[in-house]
């Protein structure tokens, strides 16, 4: 079966991440416009593709002064470069999951990480499109792509942990 096009509802979707504060507590967050695109071999879903992109001064933490300094260069720095991206270089069975490897662009740095995938089905919508979800998970070290800002406390610990968990909720809607 030859691959089918899907893209991304960005409105049923997310891209989500949490992060370690004062080392005791965890601030989630989320980034807010992102698209994306699946090549999907329904019949062998390791021989499927994937490419997101992300406008990363979409990043929403529901705390305005924290997003801007998300936006800065001490983290993000979006002005200069605006968009992460990943790109999926192979896709894997695993038990019940699939690992999805790929290329994650971000702070102009690209670096391969794993995504723990799962294909959560498929179904038709009220309109007769074809949709189907996928969750995926994985974790990254911040300062492997340059983003190394942060503030020691007295006692030990920083301000920011470094290990990023992300997580993604992606419905997909088959090209007609």
């Amino acid at each position: 079966m030859p691959t089918t096009h899907w893209t991304i509802d960005a409105s049923h979707s997310g891209v989500h991440f949490s992060v370690r504060h004062l080392v005791i507590a965890k601030v989630r967050g989320k980034f807010t416009n992102f698209n994306g695109t699946l090549e999907l071999d329904e019949t062998d879903l390791t021989r499927s593709k994937v490419d997101v992109s992300i406008d990363v001064a979409s990043v929403n933490t529901s705390e305005d002064k924290r997003d801007a300094h998300l936006r800065s260069g001490d983290f993000f720095d979006a002005e200069k470069f605006p968009t992460a991206t990943f790109k999926s270089t192979s896709i894997s069975k695993t038990g019940e999951g699939y690992l999805v490897k790929g290329d994650l662009s971000v702070h102009g740095v690209t670096k391969e990480v794993d995504l723990h995938a799962t294909f959560e089905g498929k179904g038709k919508d009220p309109r007769g499109g074809e949709r189907a979800a996928f969750q995926a998970k994985t974790s990254i070290n911040r300062e492997d792509w340059g983003m190394k800002f942060n503030i020691p406390l007295d006692g030990g610990g920083v301000v920011v942990g470094t290990r990023i968990d992300l997580e993604l909720e992606v419905e997909a809607v088959k090209a007609t």
